[in-house]
């Protein structure tokens, strides 16, 4: 039997050809390989889970007592139900046991978890040329796949998603099916009494919300706008953020504006300066910096800049005084950005 390909991964789980026999979930996303194994067990167990006799097996504790392994596939269950054994780690130091066990497995399902494995890996060829072996790649999923995962997440538990949601949750997660799970079943259980999700919502619970509170700070003060400044940094020194913090971003802010400002006054869009940086700004905060780019001269970016390092130098000196020091700055430069 030759490995599935990664895309036959899905269906093989909804309907395997064998219930019995060695089954391969591998991959660089342990999370999905986690799932696929989970998912399989439950497919393989039936009606009665319960009743199933499931042994999990970490694979260093095979590789130290290799007879393990066989004995569990081997132990008829004391209440009739299947008998699956999950081996977590798993390598090719099992060759050896998993060939001598596999055309003797008496009805018993072993199922193995392992990482990235190349082609002629002995533990992935062995799985692979067996007649009752099964290989299921895990690898990342693609932007359709992820987003084809959100949308029917949300379709069964009937919550309605505003539009940018799909677009948001792709910008946050990465790719390891784990942790897109767990975050969509944060959200679906914040979601379930009102059925209904927003893109505020997502950013509320999924993103850093130390990082998105800090943003809002920097695009506040260069953006000129007084009042959600003043939230923003009442909301990041209740929370115990460090004024230092704060100004070293500032700092760094300001001198990406006016490295961004030098590619404006050479021709550019502000539009054309912000998508060709590598890593691109999060897209929430797109038209925030094309406004702050159409503000502010380089002239004007040095002068602040100038005056968030006079300030952090000042807050050194004298750190009882840092919190007040920043908000200072940061409002006399917001003034400036409100004046153009």
């Amino acid at each position: 039997m030759s490995g599935l390909k990664a895309h036959e991964v899905a269906r093989f789980l909804s309907h395997p050809d064998i219930s019995e026999g060695i089954f391969l979930a591998y991959g660089p996303d342990a999370g999905l390989v986690r799932e696929t194994a989970q998912r399989l067990i439950r497919k393989l167990a039936g009606d009665d889970l319960d009743s199933a006799s499931i042994v999990v097996l970490d694979g260093s504790e095979v590789d130290a007592e290799p007879s393990m392994l066989a004995v569990e596939a081997k132990t008829m269950s004391l209440f009739g139900g299947k008998r699956i054994v999950r081996v977590r780690g798993a390598s090719k130091s099992l060759v050896m046991t998993l060939t001598e066990l596999q055309n003797d497995l008496q009805g018993a399902a072993i199922v193995l978890e392992a990482g990235n494995l190349p082609p002629r890996d002995a533990l992935r060829a062995l799985v692979e040329a067996a007649r009752t072996g099964r290989a299921l790649p895990c690898y990342p999923d693609s932007d359709e796949a992820l987003q084809a995962l959100i949308r029917e997440s949300f379709n069964q538990q009937g919550i309605r998603i505003d539009a940018d949601v799909v677009s948001t949750l792709r910008e946050i997660l990465g790719n390891d099916r784990e942790i897109t799970r767990r975050e969509l079943e944060k959200l679906s259980l914040y979601a379930a009494a009102s059925k209904q999700l927003t893109r505020d919502d997502v950013l509320l619970l999924c993103a850093d919300n130390g990082m998105l509170v800090i943003d809002a700070i920097v695009d506040a003060a260069a953006g000129g706008h007084a009042e959600k400044l003043e939230l923003a940094l009442n909301r990041a020194l209740s929370s115990a953020v460090d004024p230092q913090r704060l100004l070293a971003i500032c700092t760094i802010h300001f001198a990406s504006l006016r490295r961004w400002r030098t590619e404006v006054d050479a021709g550019k869009s502000p539009r054309q300066v912000l998508d060709g940086q590598r890593p691109k700004p999060h897209f929430s905060r797109t038209s925030a910096l094309e406004q702050q780019l159409r503000l502010w001269s380089d002239e004007a970016l040095a002068t602040a800049s100038a005056r968030i390092l006079q300030t952090t130098g000042d807050t050194r000196r004298r750190p009882a005084l840092a919190a007040a020091a920043l908000r200072r700055t940061l409002l006399a430069i917001c003034m400036t950005a409100a004046a153009h």
